[in-house]
């Protein structure tokens, strides 16, 4: 079951796919292209096929269709979403109707 304390940052488990993912923390951890599997950073831009991640060293685009992704929020919690949930246009996202499409990771 979900934590239900509330966040100073707004974003939660609960509410991911509702928020700005730019500027979060992520890992792609799984891929259909072997060569994305693994990449961890930061968020830098989100259109609406893809993510922009930058490593420190490179920026990636990843396909979000493709993907399941491990976003890690402000407060700690780390929840994967799966890209298909996430495909679409960031400003369209907010308005979806979402059922539980998220899982809290350890």
């Amino acid at each position: 079951m979900p934590k239900e304390t509330p966040s100073p940052y707004g974003i939660m488990p609960e509410n991911v796919m509702r928020h700005e993912l730019i500027g979060l923390e992520c890992t792609v951890s799984k891929c259909s292209d072997p060569k994305k599997t693994g990449i961890s950073g930061k968020i830098l831009d989100e259109t609406q096929k893809t993510l922009r991640i930058e490593t420190g060293k490179k920026e990636f685009i990843v396909e979000k269709k493709s993907c399941m992704f491990d976003i890690h929020l402000p407060q700690g919690d780390v929840v994967e979403v799966n890209g298909k949930i996430l495909y679409g246009r960031p400003e369209e996202r907010i308005k979806k109707k979402f059922a539980k499409t998220w899982r809290e990771l350890k």
